[in-house]
């Protein structure tokens, strides 16, 4: 959110009725309950530089050659690795727990919050992170203390 909104600006939190309206919602429903717009393709994606595109070669070589251990989580960690720059990092809050950033950040040798900006072009597609921007305290809502539905799914 931007701080430069005022109070008025700021949505109120979603009410329990709603919550549970996007629990069963549809995908198209979803995007329509929270005037998520359907922008193009080209709109969606990241356009990383030519570093950028170095950089994150090279934390996946360095990843791969010095992993040892449980293969599933290194696929899961290069899956993070790439949606990063795509979502911005605190939509992988939203649909990683804390613990399990930590431990794909080591497996990558990386810090998400140095990689990644803090939002990217997709990253108002996810249900997560569109809820939690209506709430006041984003860590709260990452966290899982405030409880989203959906907070991992994403539409358009």
């Amino acid at each position: 959110m931007n701080p430069t909104n005022t109070p008025a600006d700021i949505p109120a939190p979603p009410s329990p009725s709603f919550l549970k309206r996007l629990e069963t919602a549809s995908f198209n429903a979803l995007g329509n309950l929270l005037d998520i717009p359907d922008k193009p393709k080209s709109q969606k994606l990241a356009k990383l530089t030519p570093e950028q595109e170095d950089q994150l070669r090279e934390i996946e070589r360095e990843a791969i050659a010095g992993h040892s251990g449980d293969l599933t989580q290194l696929e899961a960690a290069l899956g993070m690795l790439r949606m990063g720059h795509h979502v911005g990092w605190k939509v992988l809050y939203i649909i990683h727990s804390k613990k399990t950033v930590r431990t794909y950040e080591e497996m990558l040798g990386i810090k998400i919050r140095d990689v990644f900006p803090e939002s990217g072009p997709s990253s108002y597609r996810s249900i997560g992170f569109n809820l939690a921007q209506r709430y006041s305290n984003f860590w709260k809502v990452a966290g899982g203390d405030i409880k989203i539905p959906r907070r991992q799914d994403s539409v358009g």
